[in-house]
């Protein structure tokens, strides 16, 4: 439920923001630097390369507010019955927000106690202000667009996670975002990996129904130091009628593991930039990426593999299926800097078209400035095999089965790649959930 107090992404509401909430010196005059920055900035233009394939005239921001504290009842809403990756797991600690505000967060005593911090960003921005100020956008360019400085300017209930050196939680740890109808998430997910230290990540994002709509203006910054690994699981699920926006990097340093595992199957626009910085020697990450859209959904992905050091190592595995009108865009990027010799880079990009009237747009890269690499790309596109379906109805299943069957294999080189049981299991059941009858 939210305030009947209406405010706008203005100036009036901007300082309406500032003046609800209690924080350090140095946070608002971030906020007030990155406001001032956005208000300069013109909207996406849709000539430039990186919005050429995605149309957001249809996007007013003045439909929607700025989150201010106090402004949702979750005491009505059933938060657990939204989620789906914390069936059938123990976990070490969780955290709650609704509507960018946060509902509740809980850390195991005894992670605690070896000085696992988990739970409100705005909290520990005061408790733990020199850690937070030392990495909070320190790898994010909060002037990549206008999204990105807004966001900058206007996050809230946002989350981290910090683990010291050495530690390693060998339980995950969940985070949950859910947005009410009509309303505004715009939090920043920071988790911070000291040396040899590990941690397993669940963060999915929620509208409390599939049909709201909603406005989500995110980042996820993810800082890991030397041997360092982090299991990284993002479901992204907003309501269909919702507009994603969200910027997402990581930096890996030397010996560090990332593996980064995401599925975007919700809201009705989405646009998100992600990014891995390899910035160690012997740096490695993989990133296996679904995305299944229906309807008119428009789910757009820029995706760069950052090699900064030698003998690092990057795998970038994206699979997209498209129902109905539906539309997914993934552009992808693999840079590999003059110094980062013996780089090892991959990326592939393949799309199941279930529809006469989908489409799929796939535009690998390759910026290559060091002599001693080797670096693939791949994207295929194709429909569901004719003569697998009659295959499988001349053996007794009805045809959307049997396109239920063909799907669920094609996404199955990414469920192999994910180590955690309940989520293979999970993701699996919300791609099954929503195939059709192929026509």
């Amino acid at each position: 439920m939210t305030s009947t107090t209406k405010t706008t992404f203005d100036a009036s509401g901007f300082q309406a923001f500032l003046q609800a909430r209690q924080e350090p010196d140095w946070l608002t005059e971030m906020r007030q630097e990155a406001w001032d920055h956005a208000q300069a900035m013109q909207w996406p233009d849709r000539r430039h390369e990186e919005w050429i394939r995605t149309d957001i005239r249809i996007f007013q921001i003045n439909r929607f507010s700025p989150p201010l504290p106090l402004s949702v009842d979750s005491s009505s809403m059933d938060l657990d019955g939204v989620h789906q990756l914390k069936g059938g797991i123990d976990s070490a600690g969780s955290i709650e927000t609704l509507d960018s505000q946060l509902v509740s967060d809980s850390l195991s005593e005894k992670w605690r106690e070896k000085g696992v911090l988990f739970g409100s960003l705005e909290k520990h921005c005061e408790t733990h202000a020199d850690l937070i100020r030392s990495h909070l956008f320190s790898i994010i360019d909060s002037d990549h667009d206008k999204f990105s400085a807004l966001h900058a300017a206007l996050w809230s209930g946002g989350q981290i996670l910090y683990v010291p050196r050495g530690v390693v939680i060998d339980e995950p740890l969940h985070i949950g975002s859910v947005l009410s109808k009509g309303g505004t998430d715009t939090t920043h997910t920071l988790v911070i990996l000291e040396e040899g230290a590990e941690a397993t990540l669940l963060h999915e994002s929620n509208s409390a129904d599939p049909t709201d709509n909603g406005l989500h203006l995110g980042a996820v910054e993810i800082i890991q130091k030397a041997n360092s690994h982090l299991r990284y699981v993002n479901l992204q699920e907003w309501g269909h009628k919702t507009f994603n926006f969200a910027i997402q990097k990581a930096q890996v340093d030397r010996d560090a593991t990332l593996q980064w595992t995401l599925a975007a199957m919700g809201s009705q626009l989405t646009k998100v930039n992600q990014s891995v910085d390899l910035v160690g020697p012997g740096a490695n990450s993989q990133v296996n990426g679904v995305m299944f859209t229906e309807a008119r959904q428009h789910i757009a992905y820029h995706t760069l593999q950052h090699h900064l050091a030698p003998s690092c190592r990057s795998d970038f595995l994206y699979k997209s299926a498209q129902q109905d009108q539906s539309r997914t865009v993934w552009r992808g990027m693999i840079k590999v800097d003059p110094e980062a010799q013996k780089t090892d880079g991959y990326q592939r990009n393949d799309n199941l078209v279930l529809s006469g009237a989908a489409r799929a747009d796939s535009i690998p890269g390759l910026e290559i400035e060091a002599d001693d690499v080797r670096c693939t790309h791949g994207s295929t596109t194709a429909k569901v095999d004719e003569e697998q379906i009659f295959y499988a109805r001349g053996r007794g299943f009805t045809r959307k089965e049997a396109t239920r069957m063909i799907v669920s294999g094609f996404f199955q080189q990414i469920f192999d790649r994910i180590t955690i049981e309940s989520v293979r299991d999970a993701l699996g059941a919300a791609i099954a959930r929503q195939v059709r009858e192929y026509e």
